[in-house]
């Protein structure tokens, strides 16, 4: 088949979830023998020039970029509030630059399927009818609204009225779009109910984010253990609410019990006033690592304190492919399938947070035996090259 794949983001690097979820279904698409073709947004917060993607990504698909700067400022957000109807989160991704690309390409190559990569591609559907009889098909890598509902009780004083109306907002937007593309492809099938429970009436196909299990296999020479790491974007407000709630709720109790422990955090774009909150006994801030894998490969226990969030935690999956030992609140680890006690800990109190942690620590066959147990799931769930081939013949049947 002849895939075209829409995105607002570069899928390249593919250092946070929505771009490891694009590239690798582009990846597993390719190997699977499709031709795939990626139009992506060049925006301002997320910019790469082509000649920087490695010859390994390129061979995989004809990659093309447009100039989409969806600037993020006070100003523009308080302008969307007063004066119009749309998620300032949409109206962003919304440029006539990247529609006349889309329209030349459309003319230039027929395409079988269209891919959605996110909710904010969904304005260019009435366009793609006009230039195409592909099948479009809505990748929903999370409930949108969701993520901003939860994030409602977790805000104060005028941020919360400004995220109850943006909550609204994209809630509107979201249910807008159900039912104009022609399929539907959740990643986690709860989302895929929710959506369903919401007004989809179209065909569905959950298909989680694949990784290659066999490029993440665990090396444990330089292991410290026991150690606790945390890796993940530091700009998402999800993550930032969640470090600052373990840091004040469970960290001080941890150190209390075991006083040498380290706590290691990674991730990229961590603003000033986060990473002065880092400042306490036994954490270590990294800021960006060069090789995540051999950051997450030389730590032992990942703690992912997430109360807010939509979708699926890629870093979960891959944490869980290098046997790591996780503990997670309900929310991080919704839509894997995970099994609290088999291959990971679930903990949405501080005193349970702290007590899978504390009991991890103390306990290095616990330890070790969740993580076989991880890797067992992984390789059994979300292998790559299985997960794009069983999507390719959705897309297949489909189209007869």
């Amino acid at each position: 088949m002849k895939i075209l794949q829409l995105t607002n983001k570069p899928p390249y690097p593919d250092k946070d979830g929505g771009a490891i979820a694009t590239l690798n279904l582009t990846r597993g698409l390719a190997r699977n023998g499709h031709e795939v073709t990626v139009l992506f947004m060049n925006t301002l917060k997320h910019q790469v020039k082509t000649i920087d993607i490695p010859p390994e990504v390129l061979s995989l698909a004809d990659f093309r970029d447009v100039f989409v700067p969806a600037p993020i400022s006070a100003p523009a957000a308080l302008a969307n509030l007063l004066f119009s109807y749309q998620p300032y989160n949409a109206v962003r991704f919304i440029s006539k630059k990247f529609s006349e690309s889309l329209k030349n390409l459309l003319q230039e190559k027929p395409f079988d399927i269209i891919q959605l990569e996110g909710l904010y591609l969904c304005p260019y559907i009435p366009l793609i009818r006009k230039y195409s009889k592909a099948l479009i098909a809505y990748r929903a890598h999370n409930v949108e609204h969701e993520i901003w509902e939860r994030t409602i009780a977790l805000s104060g004083g005028y941020k919360k009225y400004y995220i109850r109306n943006l909550a609204a907002r994209i809630r509107k937007f979201e249910l807008s779009w159900l039912n104009h593309y022609d399929l539907l492809v959740p990643i986690t099938e709860r989302d895929g109910n929710i959506l369903n429970h919401l007004g989809n009436r179209k065909p569905v196909h959950v298909s989680p984010t694949g990784i290659d299990a066999a490029s993440l296999r665990s090396g444990r020479a330089s292991l410290e253990f026991p150690s606790l790491f945390h890796l993940g974007s530091l700009e998402w407000s999800p993550n930032q609410e969640g470090l600052l709630w373990f840091l004040q709720h469970c960290w001080p109790k941890i150190r209390e019990r075991f006083p040498g422990l380290k706590f290691y955090i990674a991730g990229r774009k961590a603003p000033r006033w986060l990473i002065n909150k880092f400042n306490l006994p036994g954490v270590v801030f990294e800021g960006e690592v060069p090789d995540a894998y051999a950051f997450m490969d030389s730590r032992a226990i990942m703690i992912v304190p997430l109360l807010s969030g939509s979708g699926m935690r890629i870093k979960i999956i891959e944490g869980m492919a290098m046997g790591k030992a996780i503990v997670s609140t309900a929310i991080g680890a919704e839509g894997i399938g995970t099994t609290h006690g088999k291959n990971i800990l679930i903990a949405d109190t501080p005193e349970d947070f702290t007590g899978a942690i504390c009991r991890l620590v103390a306990d290095r066959e616990l330890f070790n035996s969740l993580g076989r147990a991880s890797i067992l799931f992984i390789h059994e769930n979300f292998d790559n090259l299985a997960i794009a081939g069983k999507l390719a013949g959705f897309y297949q049947n489909s189209l007869t």
